[in-house]
C-alpha cells in the first residue's frame, strides 16, 4: 500500500508539471516563439490559451510593446572640432518575433549598442550649429539609419528624439557672447532704420514749413506753448509777433 500511494503521488506531481508546461496564457501584446525538437515553427502563437507540448516543443515569450530605450550620453566631436555630449531616446518594437530570437542574440542589448554607435557615427558628421538647431533632420536621420539595421532582426525603430547635447563651460560662455553681441547688432541696426526714417519725415516736414511762412510762425508758437506748459516759466516777447515776419523774409 505505501508502495501505490507513493506511485500514485508521483504520477499526480508528474501531472500537474506537464499541465503547467503544457498549457500556457499570452496576453494580448505577447507572442509565443515555438520550436518543434529544435526547428522554428512558421507561425508564433496567441495571444490567448497556447498549448506547448513540452519537451518536444520549447517556447519563448516576446512582447509586441513599443520599448522606450534611453541612450546614455555619448561623447561626440562634431564636424568642427567640438567636443559635446549627447543622448537620445528611441522608440522601437518587434514586429517579426521570430527573426526577433533567431536572427539575433539578444535584440535589447543589440539595439542598445546600435543607436550609440548610430549617434556618435551620424551627428559626428555635421556641425555644432546644425546639431543645435537642425534637430528634426538629425532625428529623421538617425530613425532611418537605426531601422536599416534593425530591419533584417524584425525591429521596427518609428522615432528617435536627441534629448540633451550638453556643452563644454568655454564653449557655452562663447555662445553667449556671441548671442549678446547678436543681439545689440540687432538693437543697433533697429535705432539706425528708426533714425533714418525719422530724418527723412523732419525733412519733408521742413520743406513744407518752410514753404509757407504762416505755418513756421504758427509751429515756433506751438512750441513756446509746449515749452511753457512742461516747465513753470514765463516766456516774454521783446518785440510784437507781427515783427517775426521781418525775419521770415515775409515783408509786406
Amino acid at each position: 500500500m505505501p508502495s501505490i500511494g507513493f506511485g500514485f503521488i508521483a504520477i499526480i506531481f508528474i501531472a500537474v508539471f506537464l499541465f503547467l508546461k503544457w498549457v500556457n496564457v499570452l496576453k494580448e501584446y505577447e507572442r509565443a516563439v515555438t520550436f518543434w525538437l529544435g526547428r522554428l515553427s512558421p507561425t508564433p502563437k496567441g495571444p490567448g490559451l497556447v498549448l506547448i507540448f513540452w519537451p518536444f516543443e520549447t517556447m519563448i515569450k516576446v512582447s509586441l510593446q513599443t520599448v522606450v530605450l534611453d541612450v546614455p550620453p555619448q561623447d561626440i566631436i562634431t564636424r568642427d572640432n567640438v567636443s559635446v555630449k549627447v543622448n537620445a531616446i528611441v522608440y522601437f518594437r518587434v514586429v517579426d518575433p521570430g527573426r526577433a530570437i533567431v536572427a539575433v542574440q539578444n535584440y535589447l542589448y543589440a539595439t542598445s549598442q546600435l543607436a550609440q554607435t548610430t549617434l556618435r557615427s551620424v551627428l559626428g558628421q555635421v556641425d555644432l550649429d546644425d546639431l543645435l538647431t537642425e534637430r528634426d533632420k538629425l532625428n529623421a536621420k538617425l530613425q532611418e539609419t537605426i531601422d536599416q539595421h534593425t530591419d533584417p532582426w524584425g525591429i521596427k525603430v518609428s522615432m528617435v528624439e536627441v534629448k540633451n547635447v550638453d556643452l563644454p563651460p568655454d564653449m557655452q560662455r562663447a555662445m553667449a557672447k556671441q548671442a549678446e553681441a547678436e543681439r545689440e547688432k540687432r538693437a543697433k541696426i533697429i535705432h539706425a532704420a528708426g533714425e533714418l526714417e525719422a530724418s527723412v519725415k523732419l525733412a519733408e516736414a521742413a520743406n513744407i514749413i518752410s514753404a509757407n511762412a504762416t505755418t513756421l510762425q504758427l509751429r515756433y508758437l506751438q512750441t513756446l506753448t509746449e515749452i511753457s506748459a512742461e516747465k513753470n516759466s514765463t516766456i516774454i516777447f521783446p518785440f510784437p509777433v507781427e515783427f517775426m515776419r521781418a525775419f521770415m523774409g515775409n515783408k509786406t
